[in-house]
């Protein structure tokens, strides 16, 4: 149980979409050649420290937090990215839980918009999540 599970599950759900979206998603550690003008997703987990809540040191929280970056071209206004953006805040809802047999993590803060990056290319769009999941 770890967060390689918890970034699996929840890379597994972004793909899916991407998919019917037709928008390419660059992962982490993994080669990415965005083509001029496309519009493509990044993604970073950053886990923070595992702690243990019990004195026989039998449990473990894992929390952390899940960041996807919608990329647009610059030069063409916020809406696209934003837009994308509200629908990965619908794609993670809320207190949301996945699962991969008896794992579980827990989404704890909605999708949140962060501040947006002006590049000289392209204009990202910073939405992430709070998670966490608890093991005995």
């Amino acid at each position: 149980m770890s967060h390689r599970i918890i970034r699996s599950l929840l890379e597994a759900r972004l793909a899916a979409w991407a998919k019917t979206k037709s928008l390419r998603v660059a992962y982490q550690n993994q080669s990415f050649d965005p083509v001029d003008g496309e519009t493509y997703l990044t993604t970073a987990t950053l886990p923070a420290l595992t702690d243990s809540l019990t004195l026989a040191g039998d449990h473990r929280e894992y929390t952390g937090i899940f960041q996807v970056s919608v990329v647009t071209p610059a030069g063409k206004g916020a809406g696209a990215g934003e837009a994308l953006a509200d629908e990965l805040s619908a794609l993670y809802p809320l207190n949301d839980r996945l699962s991969k047999e008896t794992f579980t993590v827990q989404l704890i803060t909605p999708m949140a918009i962060a501040r947006e990056i002006q590049g000289a290319t392209d204009y990202t769009v910073p939405v992430s999540l709070t998670y966490r999941a608890d093991t005995i």
